[in-house]
């Protein structure tokens, strides 16, 4: 009997440790020689999730990789693209999508001698080993602003890109604030080919914040581009435009909040989309309170809910979105504490309900810290950041809830 007592004794307190919740924060080691930043993870149609970064040298070399998830480690990063002539900027960094096997990456290299004069480049990719010549997927031949590129994966390996195009933002004569241009910034979209041929090519937009980021889904609906616009009187609220039957809509607010502004604020949303549900985020300061909101849509994008306020007064916005398999939302973002800032992670349902908080890790508050970016597969969901410091590096960890 005190035999079968001490058996049930050592079956309940293993149990019992099996039952306990696995450490929220993960920490997953990346392979890096250099001081490294500007991460970005993709997660595929299959569940393959990628990430991506860049190095840079003591010759102030960029180097561009990317590596893949596998067992629950990253792989050995494969090296994509260098150069010596690369814009290398906190808020617009570059980026790695795979499409059934077809990887398509872009980085932003400088085209003349003025501070924002660079265009987008973009190399493809069939194994990760072998890249193809890079190509400029804007046409317009302008030494101006091109950046803030969002891909996504469409069917029949084309790849759908957006991005901030400052062709109109030359006036000759005339200089704008900050060493970019006088004129407006447009956005612009087009579809490539696995080859890199421009299938389609649009103006979404043609007056536009300078240099906050874009960002991009595919619904059951087609396709949705959340960006912030710019009025004449200096209105910088979100925007929404919609690839509906082939056709793109104009551009419609996805909140009307009038926030004047006379400067970018270089904190653009974020969106995901599951199904037909759609949820952004984004930060806004109007009077002078930094505030983050989250707003979902139910039509594919076409209209939105009352936005609820996830984080106030000490956030710094950067914010990023995600969906779990059941449909609920993940947005992250970075509040601050003078020169400290929390990485924080919050849970969602559709109703706007917060299911869970969570801080997720800490950095410095300044620019070098760069943008968390976030992804998810099932209820799998991975994060990466900028560690800043006397040697920045990139963080990336699973987070468990």
């Amino acid at each position: 009997m005190k035999k079968l007592l001490t058996i049930a004794f050592t079956l309940a307190i293993l149990g019992s440790c099996q039952n306990q919740p696995a450490t929220p924060v993960q920490e997953i080691a990346v392979q890096t020689s250099y001081p490294s930043s500007l991460p970005r993870l993709f997660t595929n149609s299959q569940g393959e999730t990628f990430l991506s970064f860049v190095e840079r040298t003591p010759e102030k070399l960029a180097k561009l990789y990317f590596t893949k998830l596998e067992n629950g480690e990253w792989g050995t990063p494969q090296l994509i693209a260098e150069g010596d002539n690369w814009f290398v900027n906190w808020a617009d960094f570059p980026s790695v999508i795979e499409n059934n096997g077809h990887l398509t990456a872009h980085w932003l290299q400088k085209s003349d001698l003025g501070t924002f004069d660079y265009d987008v480049r973009v190399s493809m990719s069939t194994n990760g080993g072998e890249w193809s010549d890079s190509f400029i997927p804007h046409t317009d031949g302008v030494a101006a602003e091109h950046g803030f590129v969002t891909m996504l994966p469409l069917s029949d390996q084309r790849t759908f890109m957006t991005w901030l195009d400052g062709r109109n933002t030359k006036v000759e004569g005339e200089e704008g604030h900050g060493g970019h241009g006088a004129g407006p910034m447009s956005l612009r979209a087009a579809i490539f080919d696995k080859f890199g041929n421009a299938l389609e090519e649009w103006e979404l937009d043609d007056r536009v914040c300078d240099c906050c980021q874009t960002t991009a889904a595919e619904t059951e609906n087609g396709i949705v581009v959340i960006y912030r616009d710019r009025s004449k009187n200096e209105i910088r609220d979100m925007s929404v435009v919609r690839l509906v039957e082939g056709e793109w809509t104009k551009p419609q607010p996805l909140k009307v909040e009038l926030w004047e502004i006379a400067a970018c604020p270089v904190n653009g949303p974020s969106v995901t989309a599951h199904g037909n549900n759609v949820a952004v985020a984004w930060f806004m300061a109007k009077g002078g309170t930094p505030e983050v909101k989250l707003a979902t849509s139910k039509d594919g994008g076409a209209t939105f809910g009352e936005p609820i306020i996830v984080s106030q007064v000490n956030t710094s916005g950067r914010v990023g979105t995600t969906s779990l398999k059941n449909g609920h939302v993940l947005v992250s973002w970075m509040d601050n504490d003078g020169e400290k800032a929390t990485i924080m992670l919050a849970e969602y349902d559709y109703s706007g309900t917060l299911i869970n908080k969570m801080t997720v890790a800490e950095t410095a508050a300044a620019r070098a810290s760069g943008f968390p970016v976030i992804t998810s597969n099932g209820d799998d969901v991975y994060m990466a950041w900028t560690q800043a410091g006397d040697q920045t590096m990139i963080k990336t960890a699973k987070i468990n809830f």
